[in-house]
């Protein structure tokens, strides 16, 4: 059934296998032909319907086989062990699409779910280090490209966004592992972006 009472708003970063600056968010095809990444959110301040989301963890593993916007997505998702059964289901719910909006726009784009359940996540957002760990799945560190004067490097307004209307600082990762699902990888030296975010119907 469509939710339409629902918004969340806080921090966001990924980090994926792609050489810096990531040519999928200006719609060119993935460095190595495909896109795996990690991704984090935490809620700040979100409800869904009359369930409280504020403080909520959420995390997604995917992989696009080609360009993104060609869709057939792989995706995991990984919701705060903290997190009540109404707060989990509210979470799959939105992550899923049903209530439309952004996240809806991300959701088409899925072919397939590979799995969905609570983890421990720790998110750490500072301006100096972004740190997430799906505990016993996989976790990453990245840190900002220095630019100019010593100030974030930014991109604005892509065609493609994880949280269209935000400035996304550019960042470089490092130590980024992934066991699950029958996926591993390891890498470190790839593209980072964090920003705000905000989404609803």
């Amino acid at each position: 059934m469509a939710i339409s009472d629902w918004k969340v708003e806080g921090k966001y970063f990924e980090t994926c296998n792609c050489e810096n600056i990531c040519p999928c968010i200006i719609l060119k095809d993935p460095t190595e032909g495909f896109c795996e990444a990690m991704i984090g959110w935490q809620i700040e301040k979100g409800h869904c319907d009359d369930v409280s989301l504020d403080g909520v963890k959420v995390g997604v593993w995917l992989h696009a086989p080609g360009n993104l916007t060609a869709g057939n997505w792989k995706l995991a998702l990984y919701v705060d062990e903290n997190a009540s059964e109404d707060q989990f289901n509210a979470i799959c719910s939105l992550w899923s699409g049903d209530g439309g909006g952004h996240l809806g726009v991300i959701a088409s784009l899925v072919s397939e779910v590979v799995s969905a359940k609570k983890a421990k996540i720790t998110f750490e957002s500072t301006a100096t280090k972004k740190h997430l760990i799906f505990e016993g799945f996989g976790e990453y560190e990245m840190y900002p490209i220095e630019g100019a004067e010593g100030k974030n490097v930014f991109v604005t307004d892509p065609p493609l966004a994880v949280a269209p209307g935000n400035p996304i600082v550019v960042h470089e990762s490092s130590n980024a592992t992934y066991n699950d699902n029958g996926y591993s990888w390891s890498q470190t030296g790839k593209a980072g972006l964090a920003s705000p975010f905000q989404y609803g119907p």
